[in-house]
């Protein structure tokens, strides 16, 4: 069974708050969520950051809602070995992780997004992060690949031309 981590936005998307996406973007977080549920192990940290954040962004009490029933059944799952890994994270300072996979780097990261990395770093597998539309990541990615970690572009269309937006006088980087 394969380990994923799954940022927030991944699970947003699914539950269409996320405007300005595509079909397809909406599609593929569908589709990789259900395929977590089914075939994977999601792995999140022990203090529960990662679950607290989707908690704060999501209600598991929405039972149309795809996002919401994801965090449903992880809240369910997340004691279950088969569904859900935790590892321990070691907070040196506000927002900052020992575990994180390149130390230069994590001061690039917006705070909320660090726990991501350092939680796909703490792994014994090094699992691929879930990562829907955060443009920053396409900055990030081939640093932390370079140590290890993997990040897998759900929408690649969507992000490149997030990108695009926001950063509009830098050429988009490469995809993995």
């Amino acid at each position: 069974m394969a380990e994923v981590v799954i940022d927030t936005n991944v699970l947003l998307v699914a539950d269409g708050q996320h405007q300005d996406i595509s079909d397809e973007c909406l599609s593929a977080c569908i589709a990789r969520l259900e395929q977590v549920k089914k075939s994977s192990t999601i792995v999140i940290d022990d203090e529960y950051r990662i679950l607290g954040e989707y908690q704060h962004k999501l209600s598991a009490n929405k039972s149309n809602s795809v996002g919401g029933v994801f965090l449903k059944w992880l809240l369910q799952n997340q004691t279950n070995t088969a569904h859900v890994a935790q590892v321990t994270l070691t907070e040196t300072a506000q927002g900052f992780f020992d575990e994180f996979p390149e130390a230069e780097l994590q001061a690039e990261f917006d705070p909320p997004d660090r726990k991501f990395p350092a939680v796909a770093n703490a792994h014994l597998s090094k699992p691929p992060i879930l990562q829907a539309t955060d443009s920053k990541w396409l900055n990030w990615w081939s640093s932390l690949a370079d140590s290890g970690i993997r990040v897998e572009f759900l929408c690649p269309a969507d992000i490149c031309r997030f990108y695009e937006q926001k950063f509009p006088d830098n050429a988009v980087p490469d995809l993995p």
